[in-house]
């Protein structure tokens, strides 16, 4: 039990389980209207002061939930890292590294596809990803971030298959490879107007397939 609670009740008298689902309200209402103001007047331009002004909320508040604007910004993406590494972990024992990470990782595009996205759109998620392409101090943020990701994954895998990472370069070399079509495939699913879940989900497997194909396949037709 957690300091200030009492049998799932807070010390506010509020239940903990109320008091959660009105936390989770508040961050979804400055991520949603940070990505809104974002994508019509640049990341730039947009101040903590409007973020705050267009979700009701005191500029404490957003600070509770956000280090600032770039942490606001990758909330989403962050958040879909997270989902990425918990499914892989999740993966059976079995698997080969490849199919352990195409398994999680269009387990993530189902859940985002599942999930009620309430204002944050498909289309307003497209315009985040072209927007953060299109930044230069987000897409130096965001290099950063991958590098970060490919990383942990890396560890994962190393893991599930007893090797050392830092001695044994396949981990690192696996991710890599797989990384670089992930790269692809969100970079083609960002220039499509209008594409959702479900494109991305698409893109991933004709592009995933093609993976071993093109790296140990003969091209030239006999």
């Amino acid at each position: 039990m957690t300091r200030g609670q009492t049998c799932g009740v807070s010390r506010s008298g509020a239940p903990a389980g109320l008091r959660e689902r009105k936390k989770r309200r508040t961050r979804e209402a400055l991520e949603r209207a940070a990505l809104r103001l974002f994508v019509t007047q640049g990341y730039d331009r947009t101040t903590v002061d409007e973020i705050v002004d267009a979700a009701d909320v005191s500029q404490r508040t957003f600070f509770r939930y956000f280090a600032g604007k770039e942490e606001v910004a990758f909330a989403t993406q962050d958040a879909v890292d997270a989902l990425f590494l918990a499914e892989l972990r999740r993966r059976p024992a079995g698997e080969s590294p490849f199919d352990a990470m195409r398994g999680a990782t269009l387990a993530v595009w189902a859940a985002v596809d599942g999930t009620d996205g309430g204002d944050i759109t498909a289309e307003l998620r497209t315009c985040a990803h072209r927007m953060i392409e299109s930044t230069p101090a987000l897409h130096a943020a965001h290099v950063r971030r991958t590098l970060g990701l490919e990383q942990q994954a890396a560890r994962l895998i190393a893991e599930r298959e007893g090797l050392d990472p830092e001695t044994d370069p396949r981990p690192r070399v696996a991710v890599a490879a797989f990384s670089g079509v992930m790269r692809l495939v969100t970079g083609l699913w960002g220039r499509r107007e209008g594409a959702g879940a479900g494109e991305l989900r698409e893109l991933t497997e004709l592009h995933l397939d093609q993976l071993r194909p093109a790296l140990s396949g003969c091209w030239r037709s006999a």
